[in-house]
């Protein structure tokens, strides 16, 4: 890769960042594009969120991804929205249009093709979501928009954050018309009461990442049933310990190793104009 006096930057604002392939993402499908571009990543947390976004906003770059915790304060940082980073309450991509910050999310779109690129069609049936945070909420509103029937909730009983996603699920069902319901993640009868009726499960927490990889959101595997498709957000360990649990009952499971590669494609593609060459950069990045 050659930096002249003309490369855009662009990047990753999170943290912990140094984890993350996707610097090593962009930057091979800028070098097979020949694109004059560069990504980095930029270890920011949300109290320094602000005037990181203000200095790289004056230095002109091009956009940038947030990962966590960065997604849901961003919001307030972007002189505008996408109707479905609005809906979300979240964005995982800025583009900076000459000073013009456009707030984006590409994390519902990029688990929705994982899912399509694991074999499976989930339009028309019915999602159990864990976790309520910025990936969550992305994954839901695309998952509304792009025409799953249902999608139960599960989250932490906190009054004012149970409230929150309360409301989110109302606006998200009224926009929509996917009936969207919010349970405490410790009513395990509802949990498995809910799972039962679910063409898919999916684990949005951070529960069972590494090297925390022995835990899993669910105990219970009796829960499971084989029709049951079981995914997870997290892609370090590649299996994670529910991944696991459920494939020992028979479920078809998939990790967010694909989710990552699409959000990235889709945010790629809102900063160039043109498409990321998935196939190679599948092949590099995202073996098994």
């Amino acid at each position: 890769m050659n930096i002249s006096g003309k490369t855009k930057l662009t990047g990753l604002l999170g943290s912990p960042v140094s984890h993350s392939i996707s610097p090593a993402m962009h930057n091979e499908a800028f070098r097979i594009l020949g694109l004059d571009y560069v990504y980095l990543a930029f270890d920011v947390g949300p109290e320094k969120l602000k005037v990181a976004v203000d200095g790289l906003k004056a230095i002109g770059i091009r956009g940038f991804n947030l990962t966590m915790p960065d997604k849901v304060p961003m919001i307030e940082l972007v002189d505008e929205l996408t109707p479905a980073a609005r809906l979300a309450g979240a964005c995982n991509t800025v583009i900076n249009n000459d000073g013009h910050l456009i707030g984006h999310t590409t994390d519902g779109i990029g688990y929705m093709r994982s899912c399509q690129d694991a074999g499976h069609n989930i339009i028309g049936e019915k999602m159990t979501i864990l976790g309520a945070g910025g990936a969550a909420t992305a994954i839901i509103t695309q998952a509304a928009l792009d025409g799953v029937s249902a999608i139960d909730i599960f989250r932490r009983n906190r009054p004012d954050a149970f409230a929150q996603t309360e409301a989110f699920a109302k606006m998200v069902t009224e926009h929509t018309g996917c009936t969207i319901s919010v349970f405490d993640i410790a009513d395990e009868a509802q949990l498995k009461s809910s799972l039962e009726s679910s063409r898919i499960l999916t684990n949005a927490t951070n529960v069972g990442m590494a090297p925390d990889e022995d835990r899993s959101p669910i105990r219970n595997a009796s829960f499971f049933h084989p029709e049951l498709i079981v995914s997870d957000i997290i892609y370090n360990p590649r299996q994670t310990k529910l991944m696991s649990m459920a494939a020992d009952f028979g479920c078809p499971t998939f990790n967010g190793m694909y989710m990552l590669l699409y959000q990235g494609a889709a945010a790629f593609e809102c900063w160039t104009g043109m498409e990321m060459p998935v196939a190679q950069i599948k092949e590099n990045y995202f073996k098994a």
